[in-house]
């Protein structure tokens, strides 16, 4: 088999044809749960739920990533620098409880805010990535919801700013499985 070097356009046009509904399903799953927890149980409850839960998100994303085809741990398919660039973005999203925790110690009600905007900046980069606008949508949608939701609600901050994040991914899911139709 003939080692073919590809341009990055090249590359690009693969990632792109990925379906990219791994991750989001995960993000999707754990602020579910999140928002279940917010409904049923205490803040104090609901904050490591929400710790653990959105830190799962990637490990989630890598076992569901089997089930929708884009298999992202696959040693089989060639190298491509998307890919890469993707985990990046995902490590960034991590990163970003570096502020997220200072914040909660201060005061806990700032988790849903920090980690729910924090965590959604990575879909910025995504819509460059894949030329399409849904990425763009899901940050600012994400970020707008979110803080205006942390304002309105001071007493159920973990049960509305969880909720808008579950809608604002089903849409996103509804638009990425639209997308790769559209390109099908």
């Amino acid at each position: 088999m003939e080692n073919k070097i590809r341009t990055l356009e090249e590359q690009k046009n693969e990632f792109k044809q990925s379906t990219l509904l791994a991750t989001p399903i995960a993000g999707l799953i754990a602020w579910l749960i999140v928002l279940i927890s917010g409904l049923f149980f205490s803040d104090e409850i609901t904050v490591y739920v929400l710790f653990i839960a959105t830190g799962s998100i990637v490990y989630l994303g890598m076992g569901i990533s089997k089930l929708t085809g884009e298999d992202f741990l696959n040693k089989n398919k060639p190298a491509n620098t998307f890919d890469k660039l993707f985990f990046y973005i995902v490590a960034q999203a991590i990163l970003v409880y570096s502020i997220a925790i200072p914040f909660f110690v201060v005061s806990y009600s700032s988790l849903p805010l920090t980690v729910g905007i924090l965590t959604g900046l990575m879909w910025l980069p995504l819509s460059w990535i894949i030329d399409h606008w849904v990425g763009i949508f899901h940050s600012f949608v994400r970020t707008i919801s979110v803080l205006a939701l942390w304002y309105l609600f001071p007493e159920h901050r973990f049960v509305f700013i969880p909720l808008a994040i579950v809608v604002i991914y089903i849409i996103t899911i509804i638009i990425l499985n639209n997308r790769t139709k559209q390109e099908s």
